[in-house]
C-alpha cells in the first residue's frame, strides 16, 4: 500500500494539476490537499522522525509564505502557489527542492516562450474553447504544466524513486 501511495498519488497529482491548468488555467485546492495528505501518511508509513517530517512542513509553509506573497503582488496564480507549496512538502529541505525549482524555471521559460511564439504568430481563432484562450494574449501563462513536469522530472530522478525501489524489494 505504502508504495502504491508514493509511486500512484504524486505523480497523478502532478499530472492532473498539469492537465487542469492547460484546459481551464485552474488548479483545484483538491490536488493540493491530496499532496500534502499524502505525504504526511507515507511519511509516517515509512518511519520518517518526525524532526524531519516537521523540516519538511517547515519548507512547505515557508514556499507557502514566499508564493502567497507572489500571488498577492499579481505575479502568479493562487493555485500555482498552493501546489509549490504541496508539492515542496515532499522534497523538502533536500536537494531535490533545489532541482524541482531549477526544473520549474526551466520549463517554465521554456512554455512563456513558446506562448509567446504562439500568440505572436497565431490568432484566438481556432474554435476549441481552450486553445483560443491560451492564445489570447490578454490570458497569463498556465505556469501549472511547468510545475508539474518539474514536479514528475525531480519525482523520477531524485530520493523519492529510491524510497519506492527500496519498498518494492
Amino acid at each position: 500500500m505504502t508504495l502504491a501511495l508514493v509511486l500512484v498519488v504524486f505523480p497523478i497529482c502532478m499530472a492532473y494539476a498539469a492537465f487542469s491548468d492547460l484546459v481551464s488555467m485552474t488548479i483545484e485546492n483538491c490536488v493540493s490537499t491530496l499532496l500534502v495528505v499524502a505525504f504526511l501518511a507515507v511519511a509516517w508509513l515509512i518511519g520518517k522522525p518526525p524532526i524531519e517530517i516537521a523540516a519538511h512542513v517547515g519548507v512547505a509553509m515557508a514556499c507557502l509564505v514566499v508564493t502567497f506573497g507572489m500571488f498577492a503582488a499579481g505575479w502568479m496564480g493562487g493555485g500555482d502557489a498552493k501546489l509549490i507549496a504541496a508539492t515542496a512538502i515532499w522534497f523538502g529541505p533536500t536537494a531535490d527542492l533545489g532541482t524541482y525549482a531549477m526544473m520549474a524555471s526551466l520549463y517554465g521559460g521554456a512554455l512563456t516562450m513558446a506562448l509567446l511564439l504562439a500568440r505572436a504568430q497565431m490568432l484566438p481563432v481556432t474554435g476549441i474553447g481552450f486553445v483560443d484562450h491560451l492564445l489570447d494574449r490578454e490570458t497569463g501563462v498556465p505556469y501549472g504544466i511547468a510545475l508539474g513536469a518539474a514536479g514528475l522530472t525531480t519525482f523520477s530522478t531524485g530520493s523519492w524513486m529510491g524510497i519506492a525501489l527500496a519498498l518494492g524489494a
